[in-house]
């Protein structure tokens, strides 16, 4: 399987993480479609279906990141 970049998972968990704020305020349509068009790139970029799993796994995939560290998975 392809990696993305770390910059770029980088940019789009910023960016979910800003939408998903966004869109507790709101019920903006396009808000809405820019964050579904992001959990995709996330999913088919960390190879998974759900954009929670997605989330952890691009978070994993990044620098400093320590592959036994669960604590992401916490709430």
């Amino acid at each position: 399987m392809l990696m993305a970049h770390p910059a770029i998972l980088r940019n789009l968990i910023e960016e979910y993480d800003t939408l998903r704020i966004l869109d507790a305020g709101s019920s903006r349509a396009s808000v809405r479609q820019r964050m579904d068009d992001i959990a995709y790139t996330l999913c088919v970029s960390t190879g998974t279906r759900d954009v929670d799993t997605a989330l952890i796994a691009a978070r994993h995939q990044l620098p400093g990141a320590r592959p036994e560290d669960d604590s992401v998975l916490t709430v």
